[in-house]
């Protein structure tokens, strides 16, 4: 009688807090609140719009340190208006068999979320490294999938996968290819960032990893106009991005793949379309640390890129950190907002690797210029202040 008594004041409490706690704006770096009155717990996220209905999926942290692994899968919440949030619970659960690739305590990372319009299934993909991972804890660098019937869930783990084995970038030229006799010593030697970036500049881990398939750490998923889907990931040591054709179900690869900016160490990647143009907004490898966007740009997300800068302006007032910071914080996601005219929101994570659970969210509307695009500080707005579409 007590737990229910209890579940009935917990209940008209949420129903309380949802209705006199609407959010009149986005307030990036504060605590953001669910209909429940809590935290929202879905770091490194992404969103997905399905039936009128933005569904927003990212890693659950506990407390602590131990936060900065898996002890409970990807939340999922829901949004009419992407300001106000209902907790739709875990979308996908870790696993307590420690046989499994997803078991507790395994690192789950940038969880992201596509439709198939074919298989009329909900594809999940992450960033995976095993519990257990030697030499060391993100040596595993594998990207995992997960699929499901319903938006949310829940989600049945299929199979984690190396990169493309056995193909070679289709920019990567002959004359790097079959360097299988020179030695990547990346974990083992004590090369300068200066010299590691000169051996991926020249591809030796391309072809370490040839037959095991390339690593995958930092992600994300962008479906084209066309249908067609592609897995951007972090590889080679994080010194290089990958961007792979997905198959038809979004669960596997095609094996065409480019290379883009070898030897630049870009993570955390996120892309959009506009205008027949692909844009990117990535960090560079700093750890947990912040650290200066880049952005880049492209008229075909298989061909040429080319780097445009830091699209970051203004200071974060909450830590004062600016442009050279992200303002204390690293990309994760763009969103396109339908029925707004030029809308996208920048989606970034402040971590709090101390703290996990603590970790606060950065959103900002995208402002487009003749040569590239900014992403502007505001410490509050609102998607109102979007403009909309003409019908």
């Amino acid at each position: 009688m007590k737990q229910y008594l209890k579940l009935i004041v917990l209940t008209l409490f949420a129903g309380s807090f949802a209705a006199e706690h609407a959010y009149a704006s986005i307030a990036s770096g504060e605590i953001w609140r669910d209909d429940r009155g809590v935290h929202i717990n879905a770091h490194g996220g992404g969103i997905l719009r399905h039936k009128n209905t933005y569904y927003w999926f990212g890693e659950h942290k506990i407390e602590g340190k131990a936060g900065n692994r898996a002890h409970v899968g990807v939340h999922v919440y829901s949004s009419k208006n992407l300001q106000d949030w209902s907790d739709c619970g875990i979308a996908l659960n870790v696993s307590n068999d420690p046989k499994s690739e997803i078991t507790k305590g395994c690192i789950l990372e940038r969880p992201k979320v596509v439709f198939n319009e074919k298989t009329r299934k909900f594809v999940m993909w992450f960033h995976l490294e095993h519990k257990d991972a030697k030499p060391q804890p993100y040596s595993t660098a594998r990207s995992a999938v997960a699929v499901a019937d319903e938006v949310t869930g829940p989600y049945t783990f299929l199979h984690s996968l190396r990169g493309t084995p056995e193909n070679w970038p289709i920019n990567f030229p002959e004359e790097m290819r079959n360097q299988f006799d020179v030695k990547d010593d990346y974990y083992h030697g004590s090369a300068s960032w200066e010299e590691k970036a000169e051996t991926h500049q020249r591809g030796l881990a391309v072809n370490t990893c040839f037959h095991e398939g390339q690593m995958s750490r930092d992600q994300t998923v962008f479906v084209d106009d066309d249908g067609t889907a592609y897995h951007i990931a972090a590889s080679e040591h994080n010194a290089t991005l990958h961007i792979r054709e997905l198959n038809e179900s979004y669960t596997g690869y095609t094996g065409k793949y480019i290379r883009i900016f070898p030897g630049r160490y870009h993570e955390a990647p996120a892309v959009f379309k506009r205008e027949g143009k692909y844009y990117l907004i990535s960090s560079g490898c700093t750890g947990w640390a912040p650290n200066a966007a880049r952005s880049a740009v492209a008229d075909d997300i298989m061909g040429e890129w080319t780097e445009l800068g830091n699209p970051c302006v203004g200071i974060n007032p909450g830590n004062n950190m600016g442009p050279e910071k992200t303002f204390g914080a690293q990309s994760t996601f763009v969103l396109p907002v339908t029925g707004k005219k030029d809308a996208y929101i920048a989606m970034f994570d402040i971590w709090s690797p101390g703290n996990a659970i603590d970790g606060r969210y950065v959103w900002l509307p995208i402002e487009f210029a003749d040569e590239g695009f900014y992403v502007p500080w505001k410490s509050a707005w609102s998607i109102s202040s979007f403009e909309d579409m003409e019908n």
